[in-house]
């Protein structure tokens, strides 16, 4: 297990699926987590609960992280309460709607960008901020396979804001490396959340199983683990990559 002993990490989204199981990792290898969330008031709660039973410290945040305003209230409680920020993992996002390029409108292509890009990018300038002033730190993206393959049925606006997150991990790797911190993505394939429970029919989730080289759909335990890893000392030598995490399905 990764060790974050004396370590304060903060995970948007992070009350529900990848999110979730991020934070509770963090937790359990001895991080003071905080965690966002917007409208999993219930789950949020009963995750901080969970993990203060157990020992552990969680601080969970309510905040829309589309708005500048309360990204930068949501960072500041996180340093109130445990007096600075070594680790993010910006997880917040989602699909929103499938629709085709000729059934889709600005605003869903807007919408999109802000719930995925604009949260994003929010997280990690307050997270850069916080870490640029000790010079050390470590953030973590969340693109997706989608970035890649450029996204299934109805899906191009999502497949493109993650391929822009992917790009701004690059840049901010490339930008904040001489400060001391690393940044790097994890780029999802099927994961067994409620997002594909959504999203996705049970037909589509079985062809692509079918279709992956370990037949398997993957877990948000497994997400987390690679998350801990690239947050880790253990990567120390490792920024400005996103690694894909599919099961061998989609090897671009």
């Amino acid at each position: 297990m990764m060790d974050f002993t004396g370590k304060v990490a903060l995970v948007t989204g992070g009350a529900s699926g990848i999110g979730e199981a991020a934070t509770r990792a963090f937790a359990a290898a001895g991080a003071k987590v905080a965690f966002t969330y917007i409208s999993s008031g219930a789950e949020a709660n009963a995750l901080e609960k969970d993990i203060k039973a157990a020992g552990g410290q969680a601080l969970a945040i309510k905040a829309d992280l589309t708005r500048e305003d309360e990204v930068e209230a949501a960072f500041a409680a996180a340093v109130r309460a445990y007096g600075t920020l070594d680790v993010l993992f910006a997880n917040a996002g989602g699909i929103l709607d499938r629709k085709s390029t000729a059934e889709s409108d600005p605003d869903l292509w807007n919408r999109t960008f802000d719930v995925n890009v604009m949260t994003t990018y929010l997280a990690c300038r307050a997270a850069a901020k916080i870490m640029a002033e000790k010079r050390s730190g470590a953030i973590v993206t969340m693109s997706s396979q989608a970035a890649m393959s450029g996204g299934g049925p109805g899906a191009m606006h999502y497949a493109a804001s993650k391929g822009a997150i992917l790009t701004y991990t690059r840049g901010l790797a490339n930008e904040l490396g001489p400060l001391g911190i690393r940044v790097n993505g994890v780029a999802p394939g099927l994961i067994a959340t409620r997002f594909h429970v959504q999203f996705n029919t049970p037909e589509g989730r079985r062809q692509t199983v079918d279709t992956t080289p370990l037949r398997r759909e993957g877990t948000a335990e497994d997400v987390a683990n690679l998350v801990l890893f690239l947050a880790s000392d253990k990567a120390s030598f490792i920024t400005g990559e996103t690694v894909q995490i599919n099961g061998g399905r989609g090897m671009y």
